[in-house]
């Protein structure tokens, strides 16, 4: 329908038709600047029409036509936070609207996502803002003057979202002549735990949330980053690729088959048996076949996660068995540019901060009370989020290099607990094997990497029918192989002979 009508709207301009000018031409668009936005506290900064193909983010077009709207929030003294709305003509619009979340520290608008949704052909208005801050910098400390100022670090990752999404909001409504009769939320990382925050502080904005890889306990990410930074920065300690992948296959040796398929994944780790010790270095002259004393044990601490000196409290999730050819970032660059940045900033405020004298029992205190409670989103309690028959779909890699992958696993558990039992009704995790942050594990381009999760999502939403299945497809290594995944706690079983089609398996 969407195509015979912009062929027929194609149709009648090319005729010079003498009919009142179609919603999404370029005039249409362009009419947009003068609109205000005052009850917002929001206005126009430009608004530009792209035909098919005319606009371009990282050798990417757009297959549909939309009108780009730019607009600023001011808020707090000197801030404002920058937000795009992207209107595709009406024959493409099915009164949805999407906002995007933003990855790490924020600071850009996500176009590459905003690109993703609209050319999937969902209907879907699509908007995005920059967390409320400029990136004018890499990551690291001099990235971070907002951290300085508790309404930025706010709209960082608590409040971004829902600043700009009322007025993008206005913005559709002017353009169409009808409002969105859905709101949907996608982000991955940063963007994972902004919609986290979104479903905790602002349940009635969003009729469906996807957080992907969701970073909501970003303080103690941070001190994850530290602690294994910290283990394997110490004399012989550090692990290097070879040895990183010789460990990754013994481990797949040992439990690769317990899901019933030898497939190089491990459906579910936490079934995953394996002991560290037997790859101790004896004899061997072949030292990327074997880890020293010192390595064994800084691998241990990889697995076992940050605990606290004084009482062994776990801070933070360990990595699982099968994610070892990912752990390069854990060794350095994770903790220099996170971590070490935010504790220097937030915690300390001391650019001279040393890392290495955090004291893992006081310190921590200090986490909690000067970081923790103003970026973390881990409570429990989504009854509201519940209660306005809002359906939160999150996902999860076991081999994401970023995150430990039982985190979400464990909150999942959490929740079930506080709200009492089954909460399939509007929340599901999605564990993805081999899978890794927001897509491909680098060093696994055999493991399907495009998870389709948005078309479920709004079924669940607009239909009442709550996925039980989601597909993943694309590896990067450009094969046909699919895979199935499947609401946590069940997991993918081969029940036909195609290992490599999703629809071989079935959710158990």
């Amino acid at each position: 329908m969407a195509r015979l009508c912009r062929l027929a709207t194609f149709l009648l301009v090319q005729a010079a038709v003498a009919v009142a000018a179609p919603a999404h031409i370029s005039s249409h668009c362009a009419k947009l600047r003068s609109l205000s936005l005052e009850q917002f506290n929001a206005s126009i900064v430009n608004a530009t029409y792209h035909a098919a193909n005319a606009f371009n983010v990282s050798e990417t077009f757009n297959d549909i036509p939309f009108c780009e709207v730019q607009a600023q929030v001011p808020y707090g003294k000197n801030n404002s936070l920058s937000f795009v709305v992207w209107l595709p003509d009406e024959c493409d619009y099915q009164q949805r609207f999407l906002a995007v979340g933003n990855g790490g520290f924020a600071g850009t608008i996500d176009t590459v996502s905003m690109l993703k949704q609209l050319n999937a052909g969902l209907g879907l208005v699509v908007a995005g803002g920059n967390g409320g801050h400029e990136a004018t910098g890499n990551t690291g400390d001099g990235f971070l003057p907002f951290m300085h100022d508790p309404g930025q670090i706010r709209a960082w990752i608590h409040d971004g979202i829902s600043l700009f999404t009322s007025a993008a909001k206005e913005v559709v409504l002017a353009y169409y002549g009808k409002a969105a009769k859905k709101s949907y939320y996608a982000g991955c990382s940063t963007g994972g735990a902004q919609g986290y925050a979104l479903a905790q502080y602002h349940p009635h904005l969003f009729d469906g949330i996807y957080a992907g890889s969701p970073g909501f306990w970003y303080s103690h990410l941070m001190l994850s980053f530290l602690w294994n930074l910290q283990k394997t920065n110490v004399g012989g300690t550090s692990l290097r690729k070879p040895q990183l992948n010789f460990t990754a296959q013994a481990v797949l040796d040992t439990c690769d088959t317990l899901d019933g398929v030898q497939d190089g994944l491990i459906e579910n780790p936490l079934l995953c048996n394996f002991d560290i010790d037997s790859l101790v270095c004896g004899g061997s002259s072949e030292p990327d076949r074997c880890l020293s004393p010192d390595q064994i044990e800084a691998a241990k601490g990889i697995y076992a996660g940050p605990r606290r000196a004084d009482n062994g409290e776990i801070l933070y999730p360990g990595f699982s068995f099968g994610s070892e050819r990912e752990w390069l970032l854990q060794e350095g660059s994770l903790g220099n540019e996170y971590a070490v940045p935010v504790l220097r900033n937030m915690v300390f405020d001391d650019l001279n901060w040393d890392p290495s004298t955090f004291d893992w029992s006081t310190d921590v205190d200090l986490v909690g009370s000067r970081a923790s409670v103003l970026i973390d989103e881990i409570s429990a309690n989504l009854t509201s989020y519940r209660r306005t028959g809002g359906k939160f779909l999150t996902s999860q890699g076991w081999s994401d290099s970023y995150n430990a992958g039982e985190l979400p696993v464990s909150h999942l558990e959490d929740i079930q607990a506080l709200l009492g039992g089954d909460i399939s009704d509007f929340y599901r995790l999605f564990m993805i094997p081999g899978g890794g942050h927001c897509g491909a594990a680098q060093y696994s381009p055999e493991v399907p990497a495009e998870y389709h999760y948005l078309g479920p999502l709004i079924e669940w939403v607009e239909a009442g029918t709550p996925p039980a299945q989601l597909l993943s497809s694309d590896p990067p290594d450009k094969s046909n192989r699919t895979r199935k995944l499947c609401p946590w706690p069940q997991t993918a079983h081969l029940v036909g002979e195609n290992v490599n089609d999703w629809k071989n398996y079935r959710c158990e």
